[in-house]
């Protein structure tokens, strides 16, 4: 095994080899990805990111699209989810709304998201990448940062090469590819998987650190988004070197604790750790409709049928949430949030529908929506969820009536019990489009 730190050697990404340094394909098998770095061997903290996920789930599962331009998204109306690197090419990019990105690339396959087989898939990814760690911290159904450091003996091998030993099992096993940033820091890390994409590995020393980040844009740095490059960008700020340049006690007057962050990652100083353990902020569903609707008769079905849809994840995930989220998307794409908290935790779809309901009436005022969620935040374990009401007399039997409807779609399928609310034109018309946990 080449020594840690050893700038005369790498490896073949393929058959794991040992290359030089400066060679340009792998002396045993030809391969022209060939990784070779400074600090190769010494660097242990990784960021891994599965290539265009849902598009490349798609792609696996029928072949004939492989080639194709592939957008993953709501239809017409809705946005997309994300696309294959052939769409991007064309200008597609998640988030955009639907009917730009086919104009941009006409000729895409739109496929609505199977959020279910996605979650599946993301699982396995999981279970991988804890057979190499248990310091693995899930970002999202398909990104996590690792942290290798003292599994050299567990492995046999440096963390460098159980990464890319993990890449190549993942896209042998699973069909699907992913891209892996190695560094020194969770800022790095990230920033090194996005470099290469798709199928990148690419390493960010401590030593370069300073010189690589001087030439990048500010929006590099986390938390800096559209808004707040603009308000650098009137300060003459546009690039990391800038920053680099001015003092910390400078940056904190400015921009207050931002100005803290900006100082640090900068320089390439993050301290945060990998941690294992990262509970969910808040459960919630949404869907876009094929057309705007405004009136009650239309919104109030599929609140509905979103509100079962939480209901069913908390309790599957043994948690309630104090505080009910109402979220709403005009036709000209502003969006509106409305919350409620609880005196006590929930689970049941009833108690989500009539809060979320509530919160409806008031902003059914004739404006045209193009997209309707709810949620519940301020989550905890459900022991005292839904305590009797005593002041609501026919909540305890509502409260039964729902447990008696869980016990028949349980048995024999969400289809078997329809309520009054969601049967026929709730769930036909305008079925939740997916399910997000945050």
């Amino acid at each position: 095994m080449p020594p840690v730190n050893d700038p005369k050697h790498g490896f073949c990404r393929d058959c794991l080899a040992p290359q030089g340094a400066l060679v340009r394909r792998c002396e045993r098998c030809g391969s022209p990805r060939v990784v070779a770095h400074a600090e190769l061997y010494a660097l242990s903290l990784a960021h891994i990111d599965c290539d265009a996920f849902y598009a490349s789930v798609e792609k696996r599962d029928d072949p004939s699209l492989q080639d194709k331009p592939v957008i993953i998204g709501g239809g017409k109306r809705g946005v997309v989810s994300t696309c294959c690197y052939i769409a991007r090419i064309h200008g597609v990019r998640s988030a955009m709304p639907m009917f730009k990105a086919l104009e941009a690339c006409p000729q895409a396959v739109v496929i609505k998201p199977d959020m279910e087989k996605y979650v599946r898939v993301g699982r396995q990814v999981r279970d991988m990448m804890q057979s190499l760690t248990p310091m693995v911290e899930p970002i999202s159904i398909d990104e996590a940062f690792l942290d290798l450091a003292g599994t050299e003996r567990l492995h046999g091998m440096p963390p460098a090469l159980v990464l890319a030993r993990f890449a190549r099992r993942v896209e042998t096993e699973i069909g699907i590819t992913v891209s892996v940033g190695l560094s020194y820091c969770k800022f790095l890390a990230k920033v090194a998987s996005d470099l290469n994409k798709p199928r990148g590995f690419q390493v960010i020393g401590e030593a370069e650190a300073v010189s690589f980040l001087a030439p990048q844009p500010v929006t590099l740095v986390w938390g800096v988004g559209k808004a707040f490059a603009a308000t650098l960008e009137r300060d003459g700020i546009r690039t990391i070197g800038q920053l680099q340049m001015l003092e910390r006690n400078d940056l904190m007057r400015r921009y207050g604790s931002m100005g803290d962050r900006l100082y640090h990652l900068a320089r390439g100083e993050d301290e945060r750790r990998v941690h294992v353990e990262r509970e969910a902020k808040s459960v919630s569903a949404e869907t876009t409709f094929n057309d705007d609707l405004s009136s009650p008769e239309d919104l109030i079905p599929v609140l509905r049928a979103l509100s079962e849809k939480v209901s069913a994840r908390l309790k599957k995930s043994g948690i309630a949430g104090r505080t009910i989220v109402l979220k709403l998307k005009t036709q000209d794409f502003k969006l509106r949030t409305r919350n409620r908290q609880l005196a006590d935790p929930t689970r049941l779809a009833d108690r989500i529908f009539s809060t979320g309901r509530e919160l409806l009436a008031r902003e059914t005022d004739g404006t045209r929506y193009r997209l309707i969620g709810i949620g519940v935040s301020d989550l905890s374990d459900d022991r005292r969820a839904d305590p009797p009401d005593l002041v609501d007399e026919k909540a305890g039997r509502r409260a039964r009536a729902e447990g008696a409807i869980d016990a028949l779609r349980g048995k024999f399928g969400r289809a078997a019990v329809e309520t009054g609310y969601t049967f026929g034109k709730g769930r036909t018309a305008h079925p939740p489009a997916e399910v997000d946990e945050d």
